[in-house]
């Protein structure tokens, strides 16, 4: 028989697509008031897997990944989602969206996205959230599933997402000698 027991913190991240770097510095700038600070943020990536944004948005749409400092639980997720939501409204332009805000977190074991979109392999979260598994950590590295975007196949986001994973075994180590005193 198991018991329950509090999950493990995770570290938050946003995915945000623009073609407009100022658009994304400013909507990471009102992430950081329900997140906290920035640890880390992806240089510039180009967004030239789909064109499935393009009608929306426009061309020339890059991403950039944004890490959050703080870890914390896992069930914040559902309203991360929805607080990226309502950023995206406060910058929408005459033909809908000019950032799209795509919240995740990262564990020893998993890279997850959180969407509105249910299929077949997301589990409901609440809310109207859906949690999409992304990437798994397996044999020492982060591998894709059948279903991963191809985009987080590519070698630079994958080892992004390695180096995340090493800051968050620090800021776990951290957290949980600090508990142990």
């Amino acid at each position: 028989m198991s018991f329950p027991r509090p999950p493990d913190p995770v570290k938050f991240f946003a995915s945000l697509i623009s073609s407009e770097d100022e658009l994304i510095c400013e909507a990471s700038r009102s992430l950081v008031e329900y997140l906290g600070k920035i640890d880390l943020m992806s240089e510039k990536l180009p967004f030239d897997y789909t064109t499935y944004y393009e009608e929306e948005m426009g061309r020339g749409l890059f991403r950039r990944l944004v890490f959050f400092d703080e870890i914390a639980a896992p069930d914040r997720i559902t309203s991360v989602k929805g607080i990226t939501d309502r950023i995206e409204e406060r910058f929408l332009g005459p033909s809908g969206r000019r950032v799209n805000i795509d919240p995740g977190y990262v564990t020893l074991h998993q890279v997850v996205l959180a969407t509105h979109k249910n299929y077949v392999h997301r589990v409901y979260a609440g809310d109207g959230v859906y949690i999409d598994l992304t990437l798994i950590y397996q044999n020492g590295s982060f591998q894709p599933l059948s279903w991963t975007y191809p985009d987080y196949r590519s070698p630079e986001i994958v080892n992004l997402f390695h180096k995340v994973r090493e800051r968050y075994v620090q800021q776990v180590k951290k957290s949980a000698q600090l508990e142990g005193q």
